[in-house]
């Protein structure tokens, strides 16, 4: 299965390009749930940290400033450690 791929700090100029001020927003408070991606997802943390576990896997730690794609079909651990606002698209 594909891994979680966190990109720190990019460029303005690669946010820009990707257009992610357009996409939609999501929040969430300090928690910890269990998730599965139906399909491919790419964020960007304006906020926040989480730690997230893949099924079998290792935690992978991300926050303000992170790009993250997330593969399709990964299931997963969130364990949010700071209130959470991202960026996010779908696919």
């Amino acid at each position: 299965m594909d891994e979680i791929i966190v990109e720190h700090k990019p460029k303005q100029q690669r946010l820009e390009e990707m257009g992610i001020y357009n996409w939609g927003q999501w929040s969430k408070e300090v928690s910890e749930f269990e998730w599965e991606y139906s399909e491919k997802e790419t964020c960007f943390f304006i906020e926040g940290e989480v730690e997230v576990t893949p099924e079998g896997g290792s935690p992978v730690s991300m926050g303000k400033d992170d790009l993250v794609t997330f593969p399709k079909g990964m299931k997963c651990t969130w364990k949010i450690t700071r209130g959470v606002r991202k960026y996010y698209r779908m696919g």
